[in-house]
């Protein structure tokens, strides 16, 4: 190589947190960067995070800029994120943003690096080194804890892990609930909690038409469920599900609604003057809860062997654990009150208390980011990357987007939006000059470089979907859409094939 070019990338690179180094002459990088040379180079970002935020960004950049790189890093061997592990396998319309997605990653501009966990196996300051931007969309990988006495009793689970373990997230595959009790507690009244409740309530053969695991499946069709109960600390106004959910809920198969009417005493005339999404939620709860179903509804209803309800100004207090201690064997819930009206409604806790007996209990009470670097600011009570329009704060270069970004609210769609807002961020900061671009940078070789001296060996999109022409054919076998592969080896040894 030419000493005079590319000086600064034949420098020795220190691998943070390790002793080894590595020649940036085995980088393999032959730019032909002047050092004096001021002209515009091709703008190279990375992406971490392969979920809706990270794809829906890159999407927006490739779209928008004529020239620009984008490179997807993913820890898992396959993409999608939450569209993947998250949506409920009797949701599979939700899932056809995939194809979108794919669309995307074939982008001749694009390029996807799963099995690559930034954070360990290479830092946010070495790709800061190999990228114009840096972009985290790496989404809420934690769960927001109870604190409160026996959160951790066998037989209490996160919300999180639970529908991981149903839709094949391979950390959660050993996961094995136990579903031997009559009554479940899910604490939390979002569209997660409704999903886990409908998926626990639902027939098996609604469930074989899906791409549910085989183990989840087999685990709940000898479930002995058969009531559900779905907590919320406010009042049945401020309910955080959206109308669909609670449609589906009301529909399911073999199970009924039990509400009880005394919840909803004197709702009528305030829902008039709520906003028209609201309202329409609230009204659908109140016919449910107040009026007797007739016709075929009402036989339904009536041939139901299961049923589901909202419990609603309770806040869980303790765990309560069997006479060894060994697991849970109910909930202690404090009742509440409620001040204010609307979304702003505030709870006050009162002295009285009502314990559930169940034995299994599930905390749906939201998602959580948690931090991936030192180097990256985060803001730990409120559980994000402090930023501006998806600039993170004092951190040149360093952008995020989707649920690390804003938090672990709204659906797909809200995610599109805000990443495409982040990317409109990046773009205005290339024509602005507040991204350097007059200096090179290397991009991928670089990375690859790093990952080889860490022994990590990168899954290309190719290699994805090599996994996936598996996964259906598997499928296809037992009747269903797919048969997730739940092993991280296995998923390897394919996409290597």
């Amino acid at each position: 190589m030419n000493e005079t070019k590319d000086c600064f990338w034949k420098r020795i690179l220190k691998i943070y947190g390790n002793t080894r180094i590595v020649s940036v002459c085995s980088l393999g990088y032959l730019g032909t960067r002047s050092v004096a040379s001021t002209a515009a180079h091709q703008p190279k970002v990375c992406i971490v995070g392969s979920g809706p935020a990270g794809f829906y960004t890159a999407q927006h950049l490739l779209k928008n800029h004529q020239s620009l790189q984008v490179d997807i890093y993913e820890k898992l061997p396959v993409p999608f994120g939450l569209v993947r592990f998250g949506v409920a396998p009797d949701h599979p319309e939700v899932k056809n943003v995939i194809n979108t997605f794919t669309q995307t990653a074939h982008h001749e501009r694009c390029s996807f690096y799963g099995n690559v966990t930034v954070g360990s196996d290479i830092t946010v300051d070495l790709l800061k080194r190999a990228y114009h931007a840096v972009i985290l969309s790496y989404g809420a990988e934690g769960n927001r804890s109870l604190g409160i006495p026996g959160e951790g009793l066998p037989g209490v689970y996160s919300a999180k892990d639970f529908v991981g373990w149903y839709n094949g997230l391979p950390e959660n595959k050993s996961l094995e609930p136990d579903l031997s009790s009559e009554t479940a507690v899910i604490l939390g009244q979002g569209n997660v909690a409704l999903d886990v409740a409908r998926i626990l309530l639902s027939p098996v053969e609604l469930l074989k038409k899906t791409d549910i695991t085989e183990s989840s499946l087999e685990a709940i069709a000898a479930s002995k469920i058969q009531r559900v109960l779905i907590v919320g600390r406010r009042g049945p106004l401020q309910v955080a599900c959206t109308i669909k959910e609670l449609r589906e809920m009301i529909k399911l198969p073999g199970s009924k609604p039990q509400l009880d009417p005394a919840d909803f005493e004197g709702l009528k005339d305030v829902i008039e003057d709520l906003p028209r999404p609201r309202k329409r939620l609230s009204e659908l709860l109140l016919k449910a809860a107040m009026e007797k179903p007739v016709g075929k509804e009402a036989e339904r209803q009536a041939a139901a062997s299961r049923c589901w309800g909202f419990k609603f100004l309770r806040s869980p207090v303790e765990i309560l654990a069997k006479a060894n201690g060994a697991r849970a064997v109910g909930i202690r819930l404090a009742v509440n009150r409620l001040e204010g009206s609307g979304d702003s409604a505030r709870v006050t806790p009162t002295e009285g208390r009502e314990d559930v007996n169940c034995g299994l209990i599930i905390n749906s009470i939201g998602y959580q980011s948690l931090p991936i670097d030192p180097a990256v600011p985060f803001d730990y009570k409120q559980a994000v990357i402090p930023n501006t329009m998806g600039r993170v704060n004092q951190a040149p270069g360093l952008y995020c987007s989707g649920w690390v970004k804003r938090g672990p609210t709204g659906v797909i769609a809200t995610t599109m939006n805000d990443s495409f807002d982040t990317a409109r961020s990046v773009l205005q900061d290339l024509e602005s000059g507040q991204l350097d671009t007059t200096s090179a940078k290397p991009g991928y070789v670089f990375v690859k470089a790093v990952l080889e001296q860490q022994g990590v060996s990168p899954v290309s999109f190719t290699g994805w979907e090599k996994i996936d022409a598996a996964e259906i054919m598997k499928g296809k076998e037992a009747g269903k859409p797919r048969e997730k592969l739940l092993d991280v080896a296995e998923m390897l040894k394919l996409a290597r094939a």
